[in-house]
């Protein structure tokens, strides 16, 4: 009998607990991918994860294919797909490894129980996060609002599991030839997932190389020669000091256990860079609990907040990298041509939209969510929610970040602002920071006015 193993987020054959799991099928191993559009509640991709995408799969059957595994590539609904696959195989087992948002819970356990319900064993693993969202809890057993606590807690819980290594399959090629004459798959060029015309995403492969292989050698490359400066540069968006491991990690081309247990065996002071995956699980546990982070305010205090409704021209000059803040042109610029940013001028230009130009954190979400090739559906909005200061541990919100002192102390000698926006200098300013900075705060002070006392809409 044949194993079917379901992969969605983790798009890799090392340290896949599923994968794994399914080795032991002396009947074969068949993969499946099902690109979901149309189950109610899941979110679309962005454009940019998209083109990501497209790679990532073409990445994962090579590696498959290598194990003799092959992959098979539908379209829509997964609670119909996976069942008619699983039958069209006449499989045993069907195998995936856990998500954690709210209509993919719901999925999996629809599916689940309705697989079992027609005599197929199903099973899920813990494949994706370091902890699951269910074991960290305060005494009280309520989920942290505060990433230091909750960090102390991960460190103090059982340590991350060992990686399991890429998985060796009995006879895999004969189970391979009667599963692609069993089974109608999709050619993937069908799906259309990369841009045409135009192709905005034109530069991406100068910075980008999706898929498992890449993400293992990023990530050696990282520990090796740059990991010893990460804690003292990682703020600087002109230096090479980061990882660049986030869409790989998003797309689970590399799990969190491998980054975890490498970057220990390093030698390397990581304690820095691990502080940051730290910061990743905790995006993730927050969505768990709340799975309308990408449109609800997590202090619905700010339910109330007087965001402008005329912003329409102030949000495509952000958009665009057009409004005549130097760092804040050129890290908008960066995300277009390369569908990424640094991650200080991710904060950067993020406060300049929440606060200097009063636009709602939502309208920034939805474009990163379109834009960057790491956008996942706990880490995007989390962030915006702290910048603008609503969300869990967030940043207060009359923290607002000056464009003009953060490129001094940042990028000094404008290396980074040359490199992807050097006319932006000739530009003038599309708004007075000082005078906006006293806008927003005035726009706070009305909004804690109206919460005097205590809201207890705060959640």
């Amino acid at each position: 009998m044949t194993t079917l193993v379901w992969f969605r987020d983790d798009l890799r054959t090392d340290d896949h607990p599923a994968l794994a799991a399914a080795a032991s099928d002396p009947g074969g191993v068949v993969a499946l991918y099902v690109l979901d559009e149309v189950s109610a509640g899941v979110r679309p991709l962005g454009g940019a994860t998209k083109w990501w995408l497209h790679h990532s799969l073409e990445s994962l059957a090579a590696s498959l294919k290598e194990l003799g595994v092959p992959l098979v590539l539908q379209r829509g609904a997964a609670g119909e797909v996976v069942p008619a696959v699983a039958c069209q195989l006449s499989a045993s087992r069907v195998l995936w490894n856990r998500r954690y948002g709210a209509a993919e819970r719901r999925i999996d356990a629809e599916l689940k129980r309705n697989l079992r319900e027609r005599g197929f064993e199903a099973h899920s693993f813990a494949g994706s996060l370091l902890f699951e969202p269910w074991t960290i809890t305060t005494k009280t057993g309520d989920p942290y609002r505060v990433y230091s606590p909750f960090w102390r807690a991960c460190l103090a819980s059982p340590p991350p599991r060992a990686p399991i290594a890429v998985p060796v399959f009995a006879d895999p090629p004969v189970a391979a030839a009667a599963t692609m004459a069993a089974v109608p798959s999709d050619a993937l060029a069908d799906w259309q997932l990369l841009p045409m015309h135009p192709d905005w995403a034109a530069e991406f492969c100068e910075h980008w190389q999706p898929g498992e292989a890449a993400a293992s050698a990023r990530l050696s490359e990282f520990l090796t020669e740059r990991a010893h400066r990460y804690a003292s540069e990682r703020d600087l968006p002109a230096s090479d000091a980061t990882s660049g491991l986030a869409p790989h990690l998003r797309f689970g081309e590399i799990s969190p256990q491998r980054v975890w247990h490498e970057s220990l065996a390093s030698g390397a002071d990581v304690g820095m860079f691990l502080s940051e995956l730290g910061w990743r699980e905790f995006a993730w546990h927050t969505y768990f609990h709340r799975p309308d982070l990408s449109t609800q305010n997590l202090d619905r205090r700010f339910d109330a907040f007087p965001w402008r409704e005329d912003a329409g021209e102030s949000l495509a000059r952000w958009q665009q990298g057009r409004t005549g803040i130097p760092l804040v042109d050129a890290g908008m610029r960066e995300l277009w041509r390369s569908g990424t940013m640094h991650n200080r001028v991710r904060m950067v230009v993020a406060s300049f939209l929440v606060k200097n130009l009063l636009v709602d954190w939502r309208e920034g979400e939805a474009w990163f969510w379109d834009t960057l090739v790491d956008a996942d559906a706990a880490s995007n909005p989390f962030n915006w929610q702290w910048v603008a200061g609503c969300g869990a541990d967030a940043a207060p919100y009359f923290r607002i970040f000056n464009p003009v002192t953060q490129q001094q102390k940042f990028d000094a000698d404008g290396v980074y602002v040359d490199r992807w926006a050097p006319d932006s200098v000739l530009t003038p300013p599309m708004v007075d920071l000082k005078a906006t900075r006293v806008r927003a705060l005035a726009a706070f002070d009305r909004v804690k006015s109206q919460a005097l006392g205590g809201d207890p809409r705060r959640t």
